[in-house]
């Protein structure tokens, strides 16, 4: 176990134990959300943790020494973070470069934002959900965190100098911090909007704040030096209870939470930091059980290389998983990606974190020289090497084989910008321009849809032929996202006349406005389709407000989504909720029709191919036609 650098600190076991819990939560959700669905949570800890252990450290050097030696404790930073963090960039660079060197462009804005720790503003300013992203993540995605705890460790201990100088009463000072975290919360609360994608307050520094500021309050009330074993017996008692009554607390909201509650966003995240923080305050006293019961040895030794856990697991999980997704969670897969998480994250801290946390970065270069002369001769290294082949081709063979550039298959490589050629159709579409058989709208959509509009404008007719006397699809009104807009050439084909509006990005919130505008122009059928859920969730409250705002229509079909993601399972359960209750719907369960057909899937798993969109557009064509049963 880690002694603490100079011996000025006390090592605390059972912090590195709520560590372990915190990542492996993390790890869980990663591997698959509805395992752990509150896993993201783990960070929040993290957050915590460090501006408790950072703001306690720098308070008692000021104490010590009467001065904050910001050059010293910054260059501890440097050891500490930076060279692991190195090691995995080249590895995942390496990797990416000999398993598909294509994707390497469209990350080096990804490697140098890491690299900067600037992750969490550069994918703000990119508009990548942590949410609702489609085609193969960034496999630096998880950097947002540490991008955000980097940032706090650059620009705290100037703040809190000031701070020590100009009030170093304590309770001055945990009451501008707590006022600082309130503050930090309220932007969460006010900016976060219902149904609409909260990864811009998920990311961002001012809005995620409050966990590393609770941490730091807690610090100054409750220096670990200053606490002592020899408390009373009641005391003790009052500690473990209230330590055990917040972890209590964190696991259930890591495992009854779910990215899409409004309650995290509107107090449920400062719950957390909270009841984390109690947590902590009971793990940093030496007399309490709680700290031994944490401090098994298991359980400590996850914690100490915890930060090599986070910084492997992600890249791991995404480079050795099939592109799509489709095929489900493999627990074998799963157990080889802990394994080797694990593994690396050991030997990470084993020649990489811990000689240069104590020696520097030359002391571990003529340490890692003299272990490799000694330890690995000519025959260790015959083992290493392919050891190194065999998880190379084991992990390629994880994922799928890629597939000759397609116009579908550009929707898989939306987020990263990168598609593959696509033939000019020979008409351009006119869009909201409804003369033949149907009318189409699109728009711009984000930016990973980019490459999905452009596959939805070459599914449309290539020329309009002239409209039989009586059209099947008229009265008939779709609409729905960028899977609606691939499959319009078949609806269209299937249902003359329908008027289908799909747009790429589109989010169920945004139906209202597209049903008002449509009424405005006359243009809703007393049929209409709902294809919405392949962006994110929703909340009940929009959907249910959507609906009675559609009570007057004849039929209101609405249309589940088969879509890889966290939120599949919530869209659905919602949609058959509502078709129950709603007199007026229909429930075309594509989830269950399209199990076990992924041939008709791109390599995204979500949009269809031409096999796939033909026989999507029978199922609402069916739907459509078939007389609604009475409920």
């Amino acid at each position: 176990m880690p002694s603490p650098i100079e011996g000025k600190s006390r090592y605390m076991p059972g912090i590195d134990g709520l560590r372990a819990l915190a990542v492996l939560a993390v790890i869980a959700y990663h591997l698959h959300p509805g395992w752990v669905p509150g896993g993201l949570l783990g960070v929040g800890i993290f957050f915590v943790l460090s501006g408790y252990l950072i703001t306690d450290l720098l308070i008692a050097e000021w104490r010590r020494e009467g001065r904050l030696n910001l050059k010293s404790f910054w260059l501890r930073r440097f050891r500490r973070l930076l060279p692991a963090m190195l090691v995995l960039l080249t590895a995942v660079a390496a990797w990416i470069w000999m398993i598909d060197r294509s994707r390497l462009p469209a990350l080096q804005g990804d490697f140098l934002a890491a690299l900067t720790y600037v992750s969490n503003w550069w994918l703000v300013y990119r508009e990548v959900s942590y949410f609702e992203s489609f085609g193969p993540p960034s496999p630096l995605g998880h950097f947002w965190s540490l991008a955000v705890e980097e940032q706090f460790y650059l620009l705290w201990p100037l703040l809190l100098a000031l701070g020590l100088r100009f009030q170093p009463r304590r309770g001055w000072l945990a009451g501008a911090m707590l006022l600082g975290a309130a503050a930090s919360a309220a932007a969460m609360a006010l900016l976060y909007e219902p149904g609409a994608d909260p990864s811009r307050i998920y990311y961002g520094t001012d809005t995620r704040a409050f966990g590393l500021l609770i941490g730091a309050a807690l610090a100054v009330v409750w220096p670990s030096g200053k606490l002592s074993s020899g408390t009373s017996v009641r005391i003790r008692r009052i500690v473990d209870w209230a330590g055990t009554a917040g972890l209590f607390t964190v696991l259930l909201m890591i495992v009854r939470s779910s990215q899409y509650d409004a309650f995290l966003y509107q107090g449920g995240f400062v719950l957390l930091s909270l009841a984390a923080a109690v947590t902590v305050a009971a793990l940093a006293h030496p007399s309490g059980q709680l700290g031994r019961i944490l401090g098994w040895h298991p359980l400590r030794w996850l914690g100490v290389r915890s930060y090599g856990i986070y910084l492997w697991h992600y890249p791991v999980i995404v480079l050795t998983s099939p592109a799509s997704g489709s095929d489900g969670i493999s627990l074998m897969r799963a157990a080889l990606q802990l394994t080797a998480t694990i593994g690396l994250a050991a030997l990470s801290w084993k020649f990489v974190e811990e000689p240069i946390r104590r020696g520097g970065m030359k002391a571990w270069g003529t340490q890692l020289l003299g272990w490799y002369r000694k330890r690995l001769p000519l025959q260790g290294m015959r083992w290493v090497v392919s050891g190194l082949l065999i998880l190379f081709i084991s992990a390629s063979c994880l994922g799928e084989s890629p597939q000759p550039p397609t116009v579908t298959n550009a929707l898989a490589e939306g987020s990263e910008g990168i598609a593959a050629p696509v033939p000019a159709p020979t008409t351009a579409p006119q869009p909201d321009q409804g003369t033949g058989t149907g009318t189409v709208t699109e728009a711009s959509g984000p930016k990973t849809d980019e490459a999905a509009e452009v596959v939805a404008e070459t599914a449309l007719p290539v020329a309009m032929e002239a409209a039989p006397e009586e059209e099947a699809g008229a009265g008939i009104t779709a609409i729905g996202d960028s899977v609606l807009l691939g499959t319009a050439a078949q609806l269209e084909k299937q249902l003359p006349g329908i008027v289908i509006d799909g747009k790429v990005g589109r989010q169920l919130s945004q139906a209202q406005e597209v049903v008002d505008r449509l009424q405005s122009k006359r243009k809703l059928g007393s049929r209409i389709i709902l294809e919405l859920g392949t962006n994110g969730a929703f909340s009940k409250k929009q959907l249910e407000s959507l609906l009675h705002s559609l009570a007057d229509a004849e039929q209101i079909v609405l249309v589940n989504t088969r879509v890889p993601r966290p939120w599949e399972g919530t869209v659905n359960d919602m949609l058959k909720e509502a078709s129950g209750r709603f007199a007026n719907t229909t429930l075309v369960d594509w989830h269950a029709a399209s199990a076990g057909k992924a041939s008709f899937f791109a390599s995204d798993g979500v949009h269809l191919n031409a096999a796939g969109s033909e026989y999507y557009a029978s199922l609402l064509a069916k739907a459509v036609r078939e007389p609604q049963a009475p409920k």
